[in-house]
C-alpha cells in the first residue's frame, strides 16, 4: 500500500506541477499582444520555445537597426506597438527585410537555445552521427550540433501562422520569413577539434555550430538591395509561385507552366509588392516618420551624409558642448582627483 500511495503522490506532484505551468503558460500567452487563435496555443504548449523566439524577434530588429542605421528610413519604431504582429503595412523592400531579418532572428534564438537545454522539446543535433574519413584526412561528427531543423520548423509553425489572409501580402510575407530561415541553415559553420598525440591532428572531431548574428544581418542586407518587386503571387499545391516584371512580352516556358511577361523568383531572394514610399517627410498613416530633426553627418560621403538625409531641406547646427571628468588619479589611501574636461563640438539636424 505504501508503494502505491507513494506512486500516486508523485503522480499527482507532476499532474499539479504541469497543470500549474499549463496556467502560467496560458496567462503569459493570453497577455502578448498581436497573436493568432493558432499562435496562442502554440504559445501555452510550448512558452519556453516562444520566449526564446520573441528574443529572436528583438535580435532581429536590432540588427535591422543597426544595418540601416544612417538611412532615410532607419527601421526605428517599427515594432513599438506590436513585436509579434503585422510589421510595416507598406509592401515595400523594407518590410521584406524586415520579416526576413526577424524570422531569421526567431530560427536562431530557438536554435541557440535547443543547444544550450533551454527547450525541453529539443536539444543537440542527433543526425549527426556519421563517421567520414579519407586517406589524408580522418574525422567524425560530435560535440553539440545545433539543431537546425527544429529552429526552422518551429519558427515557420509559429511565424506563418500569423499569415491568414492568403492575400499577395500574406503570400510575400510567408516567402520572405522563408528567405530568412534558408539564410541561417546556409551560413551554419563547421567547427573542428584537433584530438591526437601532443597536439597532433591525427582525428577531427566536428560539429555545426552557428555564426555571429551580425553575418547574418549583413547576408540579409545584400538581399535587400537584390530585391525583386513582384505584381502576382499564386499559391499552387502549397508552393508559392511569384512573377516579377521584366522587359518584353515574350512567352517563357518554365517548370511546365507557360509564363507571360515574368519569371520565378529563387527561393533565397526577397521580394516585395509595392516601391517604397518617400522617406524624406513625415506620413503617421503609413508609418513613415520622415526625417526632419535626424542627425546627419556633413562631411560623410555615406547614406547618412546631411544633403542626402535630408532631402535637400537642408539643416540646423548646433553648437555642443560637453564637459567629463578624466585624468583622474588614485591617491594613498583613499582619494581619487580628476580634471575636469571640456569640449565643443557641432552637431547637425535635418530641417
Amino acid at each position: 500500500m505504501r508503494n502505491v500511495a507513494a506512486a500516486l503522490f508523485v503522480i499527482l506532484t507532476i499532474f499539479k506541477l504541469r497543470a500549474a505551468k499549463c496556467f502560467v503558460s496560458t496567462v503569459l500567452c493570453s497577455r502578448i499582444p498581436g497573436l493568432s487563435q493558432i499562435q496562442r496555443q502554440i504559445c501555452t504548449e510550448s512558452s519556453d520555445a516562444v520566449v526564446s523566439l520573441a528574443s529572436g524577434q528583438m535580435l532581429g530588429a536590432n540588427e535591422c537597426q543597426k544595418q540601416f542605421y544612417g538611412h532615410r528610413w532607419n527601421c526605428t519604431h517599427v515594432w513599438n506597438n506590436d513585436m509579434l504582429g503585422q510589421i510595416i503595412v507598406i509592401g515595400s523592400k523594407e518590410a521584406a527585410y524586415t520579416y526576413g531579418i526577424t524570422s531569421a532572428g526567431a530560427v536562431y534564438s530557438i536554435t541557440a537555445a535547443c543547444a544550450k537545454g533551454n527547450i525541453t522539446t529539443c536539444g543537440c543535433d542527433t543526425k549527426q552521427k556519421s563517421f567520414f574519413s579519407s586517406e589524408t584526412e580522418n574525422w567524425k561528427w560530435g560535440g553539440c550540433s545545433v539543431d537546425i531543423g527544429y529552429g526552422m520548423r518551429f519558427a515557420k509553425k509559429f511565424l506563418d501562422a500569423r499569415e491568414i489572409e492568403n492575400d499577395n501580402r500574406s503570400l510575400m510575407n510567408l516567402h520572405n520569413n522563408r528567405v530568412g530561415r534558408k539564410i541561417v541553415k546556409l551560413l551554419l559553420r563547421t567547427e573542428c577539434k584537433c584530438h591526437g598525440v601532443s597536439g597532433s591532428c591525427a582525428m577531427k572531431t566536428c560539429w555545426k555550430s552557428l555564426p555571429s548574428f551580425h553575418v547574418i544581418g549583413n547576408t540579409m542586407m545584400k538581399k535587400y538591395r537584390k530585391a525583386k518587386m513582384v505584381h502576382g503571387i499564386h499559391l499552387r499545391n502549397s508552393h508559392l509561385q511569384l512573377v516579377v516584371k521584366r522587359k518584353g512580352n515574350k512567352m517563357q516556358q518554365k517548370n511546365g507552366n507557360i509564363l507571360n511577361d515574368g519569371q520565378i523568383p529563387k527561393r533565397t531572394e526577397l521580394v516585395y509588392l509595392e516601391p517604397s514610399p518617400n522617406y524624406c517627410e513625415r506620413n503617421i498613416s503609413i508609418g513613415v516618420l520622415g526625417t526632419t530633426d535626424r542627425n546627419c553627418n556633413r562631411t560623410s560621403t555615406s547614406m547618412d551624409r546631411c544633403d542626402l538625409l535630408c532631402c535637400g531641406r537642408g539643416y540646423n547646427t548646433h553648437q555642443i558642448d560637453r564637459t567629463w571628468q578624466c585624468n583622474c588619479k588614485f591617491k594613498w589611501c583613499c582619494t581619487v582627483t580628476c580634471d575636469v574636461c571640456s569640449e565643443r563640438k557641432e552637431e547637425y539636424t535635418c530641417k
